[in-house]
């Protein structure tokens, strides 16, 4: 990777490349023609539409905008990001990279924004053949809280955050925030990522009862059983293993409030940047969902983001 993109050059004409194809389009108005090449400040990159007068770089419109940080750096944090199993934190990056750690940080939020899926509304994304559904619970143990964070308020559950995770056999991941693990919330997500038709196991949690079209089969993992025939939820249950491995691991928490970006990179990893990929592809794939995804600091930390991955 350093060898490839060893400056702000090379990483920008890689990255012009990707979302251009070598012909500029201007962000503003959408124009492909009239775009004229502007060296501003002995900088290189700037191009200036001839017909609403923007000026702009390829920054603009997508999660690197209004960044200081090298577009080299952020194809290297890309890179990571692709490849770590479960993770990088932002205390790693920032030594990486040599930023600061609120830096890298942000750097980080902005990927995961770019993994969201961009068809996530779209049909044609809907996981078909067989598919596992299961839910979890991501948080910390009121054990281990200080006494001042303590919610006091039982076992369990308490204090955790619910997520639903759907798995497309051999394929594709999706994963969302629930407020609720009651059935009309879980039925809503499991109907809006599943194409009707496909055969959905998951355990015996009633949640998932009385939805007809799908074939419905489910294990008794109350009664110690784990796989009955093609039933089981090992798939979806694997995702939840490099999840909590990662916040315990390389995070140690992560709050609701932020919590869809990490899923979003999770199943990022599982989908267009799944292992089998070559690494390359995966770091432009990134590239090419980070359009129209800018995510400012004040929105960042002011308000929930990252969207429903489902």
């Amino acid at each position: 990777m350093i060898r490839r993109f060893p400056n702000e050059d090379k990483a920008r004409l890689h990255i012009e490349k990707m979302r251009w194809n070598g012909h500029p389009v201007c962000p503003k108005c959408q124009a492909a023609e009239k775009q004229y090449s502007q060296n501003r400040k002995n900088e290189p990159g700037y191009y200036e539409c001839g017909f609403c007068g923007k000026v702009y770089t390829v920054r603009v419109g997508t999660i690197f905008e209004r960044s200081h940080v090298p577009l080299h750096k952020w194809l290297f944090s890309i890179y990571l990001v692709c490849t770590a199993r479960k993770g990088v934190s932002s205390l790693q990056l920032s030594k990486e990279i040599g930023v600061s750690q609120k830096a890298a940080w942000f750097m980080l939020q902005r990927i995961r924004k770019a993994c969201q899926d961009d068809n996530q509304n779209d049909g044609n994304s809907f996981l078909r053949g067989v598919v596992e559904a299961d839910e979890t619970y991501i948080g910390g143990l009121e054990t281990n809280k200080h006494e001042s964070k303590k919610l006091k308020a039982g076992r369990g559950t308490v204090g955790k955050t619910a997520v639903l995770g759907i798995r497309e056999r051999g394929g594709r991941v999706k994963a969302q925030l629930l407020s609720s693990t009651g059935q009309t919330e879980i039925q809503a997500a499991v109907r809006s990522a599943v194409a009707p038709g496909a055969v959905l196991c998951t355990d015996e949690h009633a949640a998932y009862d009385k939805m007809p079209e799908f074939g419905h089969r489910t294990v008794a993992h109350s009664a110690k059983q784990f796989v009955d025939g093609m039933a089981h939820t090992n798939g979806i249950e694997s995702v939840w293993a490099v999840l909590k491995r990662a916040f315990y691991g390389i995070y140690h928490s992560f709050s609701a409030k932020h919590m869809q970006l990490y899923l979003n990179e999770v199943c990022f990893r599982l989908k267009s940047g799944n292992v089998l990929v070559h690494t390359l592809d995966r770091i432009n794939s990134v590239l090419g969902m980070s359009v129209g995804k800018r995510l400012t600091y004040a929105s960042l930390v002011g308000a929930s983001t990252g969207g429903s991955s489902l």
